[in-house]
């Protein structure tokens, strides 16, 4: 049996030898580049119309309970630090220096070449051509060839051949470079912004064993497995410095969390200094600091401003914004469900107290402590406010600070101090108030503002306060009280219907005795609808539960009058509370002029909205000692320095692609008769413009002296 030699092909590349070259191609590619180009430009403009690093709350209010959640699970609110978007950051410096690292060479090369050993009978076939004779030797049109090419600025390189001479020149070499310079400065800035972001505070944590902090408390009440040391490369937190005081831990903001940073150095406050427009708009932060350094204890005075940011052992402070600093405040309560006498409070900024509400128990915190409030007093409003839904955009949008351009004139007023604070009842729940301490004149009158409202998200509902003849709360409270007292109630009524009715109709005074006491009653929110009856609701009384009155109890076609007569015996009924309220206080009886019916309109709009006022009392700013703080911005940012470069190289390697053309041009010199030599050029570019059409034609005429441009059609 014979054998026959048989040959096998050669083996195919293994699959899995073909995967890391395949990803270095993808990587690599000018379309998988763009694509995450896109994909993070995308993701910052969303990152720009969605609010960073904002309560909760604020999303949910804005988005609902469902999509709040799901955007929150996606970083959504937290998108320049979120896992993928720092994934395409790091796969977008992959991509570009695979690109660089792969282009390079090439362009090195194309640089270091002037492509000299081009055939001349290719130059035919360029779009830029041009034919003619010199009546010059060889040497002297070479000569004139090279005199020309240096005076334009072209680099040229000649090659001797057997039948002539081919110059070879280039211009506009920067074009190449341009791609470099553009493509690094992507590399550059990315890794900036990777260095200065959480990224590299989250890989310290990691290597350190340092965990996010997320309670409450003095920042020196935080353990240490919360706190980076002053060493740390990388970081960018607040620092919050009160007049007078010192701070050295700044808190850098994480996604579920805090983490602390100790600074290398102490900030001392010396004095805060910040002056307003009339608009009432800041004009100018300045924080006059000492800093003193913890390692060579060396003290350092400086002024930090608002973009003159202060710069110490490679960190940088700057001027981000004011607050409190712990201001002292007075405050009067008053109450308002019962007829206890106002007493005084007293507390801080930042801290907080506990009232007593029956068995309930409030807990009480002051937020915020504003000196000036500039607002616009032009124009009227409505006279009367509801506490439930005080529509300020319609009453006092004009007067509480609207970034609305209003029609007409603006009289812009400083209304003087105001405080402001939250109760939070045992579940957790709490209310925000903002109470004006002097009175504001709105509509002709003036009144004490009283705002409240339920979530941060919301406007501020005001609740207007006449003040009384002597210019203070103290005559509206007492009516405020007197109404909670039955047998005030029970005299106002009896002296109503007294007044009211005449001597030849005392039989008639019981009835409208008890018709002025049941008004009262209902408006008081201490009676239902039916007599005797407990009120429906702890948001029962005012005017809206005369309406309900007769709304249920008065046909329809008697309810006009029926209620203009019940609104005339509620009226005088409160005024005569009002009498006997002056004569307890000891004061004059009032004589019934205009300022004393504004006052009692007033006041019963007031009364009424009081009924659903949230809270058992009513603070009032009676004195304050103000302690401003200044916020500062502490950044050390190693970053910074190559965004800077990146900057740069981007600016000149976009300038250096779209202004700068890089053009080769070929003439090849060809010896004729003795004295004659042959001209033939050709030029090539990057981009076909009219301007390369006018230089390679300027250029033939003066060479050739002449204009045998030939451009195929």
């Amino acid at each position: 049996m014979s054998s026959a030699e048989t040959t096998l092909p050669p083996a195919a590349p293994s699959q899995r030898s073909r995967v890391l070259p395949d990803l270095i191609e993808l990587l690599s590619s000018m379309r998988f580049a763009i694509a995450l180009f896109v994909a993070i430009c995308i993701a910052a403009v969303v990152g720009t119309v969605v609010k960073q690093r904002e309560p909760l709350n604020n999303y949910v209010n804005q988005f609902g309970p469902f999509w709040s959640e799901l955007l929150g699970r996606i970083d959504l609110y937290t998108i320049y630090s979120a896992w993928w978007f720092l994934l395409m950051l790091i796969f977008l410096v992959v991509s570009t220096s695979l690109c660089i690292a792969r282009n390079t060479p090439k362009i090195i090369a194309d640089l270091k070449s002037y492509k000299e050993g081009i055939r001349e009978q290719s130059l035919q076939a360029f779009h830029h051509r041009a034919l003619g004779e010199l009546a010059l030797p060889a040497e002297a049109a070479l000569q004139k060839v090279s005199d020309l090419l240096g005076a334009e600025g072209w680099k040229a390189k000649a090659q001797v051949r057997d039948r002539g001479t081919m110059v070879a020149a280039r211009k506009g070499a920067a074009n190449k470079i341009g791609y470099l310079a553009a493509h690094s400065s992507i590399i550059l800035i990315c890794l900036g912004g990777l260095l200065d972001g959480d990224l590299l505070v989250r890989g310290l944590m990691w290597a350190q064993g340092k965990t996010i902090y997320s309670g409450g408390g003095l920042v020196s009440e935080v353990k240490a497995e919360h706190r980076l040391p002053a060493s740390s490369p990388s970081y960018r937190g607040n620092l919050l410095v009160p007049e007078g005081g010192r701070a050295a831990t700044a808190i850098l903001s994480m996604t579920d969390g805090v983490v602390l940073q100790e600074l290398p150095f102490d900030v001392e406050l010396k004095k805060f200094i910040v002056e307003f427009y009339e608009t009432g708009a800041p004009k100018l932060f300045a924080s006059e600091i000492l800093i003193r350094d913890h390692a060579t204890g060396v003290t350092r005075e400086a002024t930090v401003k608002v973009n003159e940011p202060v710069i110490h052992d490679g960190v940088a402070l700057y001027q981000s914004s004011f607050d409190d600093g712990g201001s002292t405040l007075k405050l009067r309560a008053l109450p308002l469900s019962s007829t206890a006498q106002p007493f005084m409070l007293e507390g801080m900024v930042g801290s907080g107290t506990t009232l007593s509400n029956g068995q309930d128990k409030l807990n009480l915190e002051f937020t915020g402590l504003r000196v000036i409030n500039v607002e616009n007093m032009s124009g009227g409003a409505a006279s009367g406010t509801d506490v439930r839904k005080v529509d300020l955009a319609e009453s006092l949008s004009k007067h509480l600070g609207s970034s609305a351009k209003a029609p007409g004139d603006k009289s812009l007023r400083n209304v003087g101090p105001s405080v402001s604070y939250k109760l939070r009842d045992a579940a957790g729940q709490a209310r925000e108030f903002n109470n004006y301490m002097v009175p504001v004149d709105l509509d002709g009158q003036r009144v004490f503002l009283a705002g409240v409202r339920d979530t941060p998200a919301e406007p501020f509902r005001y609740l207007r306060i006449p003040v009384d003849a002597e210019g203070s709360i103290d005559g509206w409270h007492r009516l405020r009280q007197a109404l909670a007292d039955p047998a005030r109630r029970e005299l106002a009524a009896r002296r109503y219907a007294e007044a009211a009715m005449p001597a030849d109709k005392a039989t008639m005074r019981p009835q409208l005795q008890a018709m002025a006491l049941r008004a009262l009653n209902l408006f008081a929110g201490v009676e239902g609808i039916k007599p005797g009856s407990p009120p429906p609701s702890e948001a029962w009384g005012g005017l809206p539960a005369l309406s309900a009155l007769v709304e249920g109890e008065v046909p329809e076609a008697q309810r006009a009058g029926f209620s203009e007569v019940l609104l005339r015996i509620l009226n005088g009924s409160l005024y005569e509370l009002h009498k006997i309220n002056q004569e307890r206080a000891g004061k004059p009886a009032p004589n019934g002029d205009a300022a004393i019916q504004a006052f009692m309109t007033q006041s019963v709009l007031s009364l009424s909205d009081s009924m659903v006022y949230p809270a058992p009392v009513l603070l009032q700013l009676d004195e304050f000692k103000q302690v401003q703080a200044s916020v500062f911005q502490v950044a050390r940012a190693p970053g910074q320095k190559l965004v800077y470069l990146g900057a740069v190289l981007l600016i000149v390697g976009v300038f250096a692609m779209l202004y700068v053309r890089e053009r080769r041009m070929w003439i090849w010199l060809e010896p004729m008769a003795p004295g004659q030599t042959r001209v033939r050029m050709a030029l090539s570019s990057t981009r076909q413009t009219l301007d390369t059409d006018t230089e390679f034609t300027r250029l033939s005429q003066v060479l050739l002296n002449q204009s045998e441009e030939v451009k195929p059609t």
